[in-house]
């Protein structure tokens, strides 16, 4: 659980309380992609701020499309592509004051 994976997978870890699992998860140095499922909603509301993460999934897997950024944290990258934020990188942005 101190690899970042690629696949399919499903790591399942007990946890006490809400601070544990996100002290737990954010000692990770990855930070691409975050699920989190509960039937919560004060859980839900608070767990996308928490996590130090990319992209965040609560009670969803479907957290990728064309419209939106996907990048990581940590080492697990730097910047995102895709949605408004992907076409940043590719602009020139100039502030001009005229008195």
């Amino acid at each position: 659980m101190r690899d970042e994976p690629f696949g399919p997978l499903a790591p399942v870890v007990a946890f006490k309380t809400f601070d544990e699992v996100v002290e737990r998860a954010n000692s990770l140095p990855y930070g691409l992609a975050a699920y989190a499922f509960t039937g919560s909603a004060r859980t839900a509301n608070m767990i996308g701020d928490a996590l130090q993460s990319g992209m965040v999934g609560v009670n969803s897997i479907n957290i990728s499309t064309p419209e939106t950024p996907f990048g990581g944290v940590k080492e697990s990258g730097y910047g995102s592509e895709g949605g408004i934020e992907g076409l940043q990188a590719y602009l020139n942005t100039k502030f001009i004051s005229q008195g």
